[in-house]
């Protein structure tokens, strides 16, 4: 996940907070809309 952050850093320019806040937005929101991929979803972010 830290390459995820830094990608967002980089490229869109947030601090490292506001991109794993991003990310575990986006993850909830796949989880909610999507349960059946919460297991993915948590492999796919994990720290």
């Amino acid at each position: 996940m830290n390459e995820l952050i830094e990608r967002l850093v980089k490229e869109a320019g947030l601090t490292p907070e506001q991109a794993q806040k991003a990310i575990e937005t986006i993850a909830g929101y796949v989880k909610e809309k999507f349960p059946m991929l919460g297991g993915a979803v948590n492999n796919i972010f994990k720290k």
